[in-house]
């Protein structure tokens, strides 16, 4: 290893060492370490000091650890996300706007909205919605990727199919527009990245250190009322934002001007 990360805790020494050997093609993706007792021998460092530099690293998402197999380099690319596609395809194909993954309804009924929920609908804490929270996981291996909740006035979806805990045959948003007779107009996306709650670090299986994304979504009709707020957490490393948009040919003062 290096003299200049030689004042660097030993397992950053172990992270730096095995991330300069991935990098540099030692280990190739989807190929699978040495054992943690081999790499204590090879870099001089204890079993314990091993495991947490490979901690780093999949949090870093350069590596996996796959219970019962091994540790693996990665090799598959993160997920696009393109938000200003989705609406579009999903009319044209009549289908869920996540359809390569594999829907499981953990909720679905009356309850009241969560407190960030409700700030962005403009309506009172505690405010009664009709929630559908769901697990997107892959279909050929299980691994959990995404969790979501879809929040729906309850004056609009009370009653209706939309509170039976099943996957409805198309897009979500394509029942909302049959069942109150508006279209979805305009929308907003509000993403943050910050650490997992307990609760989603165990849901998503998450490598402890891992971060994840969450978007909260706001979709209104023409009129200005709001239809559905969704949200969704993924996991940081499996996915990445795209945005594309077209730039301005004429000087502008827009209403609401970026502050970044």
């Amino acid at each position: 290893m290096a003299e200049s990360a030689a004042r660097a805790p030993k397992y950053h020494r172990v992270a730096n060492a095995l991330r300069q050997a991935i990098q540099e093609g030692a280990y190739k993706p989807g190929e699978k370490l040495p054992t943690e007792d081999r790499l204590a021998q090879r870099y001089r460092m204890s079993v314990p000091t091993v495991r947490q530099g490979l901690s780093v690293l999949v949090a870093e998402g350069l590596i996996d650890r796959q219970h019962g197999k091994g540790t693996f380099v990665k090799d598959e690319q993160p997920k696009l996300r393109k938000s200003r596609n989705r609406y579009g395809r999903a009319r044209h194909d009549n289908q869920l706007l996540t359809r390569d993954l594999r829907h499981s309804i953990v909720f679905a009924g009356r309850a009241s909205a969560p407190a960030h929920i409700a700030k962005v609908m403009g309506a009172e804490p505690g405010t009664e919605v009709v929630i559908r929270r769901r697990l997107l996981s892959d279909p050929e291996t299980g691994r959990p990727e995404e969790l979501g909740a879809s929040y729906l006035p309850a004056d609009m979806a009370a009653g209706t199919y939309l509170e039976e805990p099943k996957v409805v045959p198309k897009a979500l948003f394509l029942c909302v527009e049959e069942i109150s007779g508006k279209r979805y107009s305009r929308a907003q996306d509000f993403w943050r990245s910050r650490m997992p709650t307990a609760e989603e670090a165990t849901a998503l299986e998450l490598p402890t250190g891992m971060p994840v994304m969450h978007v909260v979504h706001v979709a209104r009709a023409e009129d200005d009322e709001i239809l559905e707020v969704s949200e969704s957490v993924w996991p940081a490393d499996r996915i990445v934002v795209v945005d594309e948009y077209p730039i301005e040919q004429e000087a502008a003062q827009p209403d609401a001007p970026s502050e970044v």
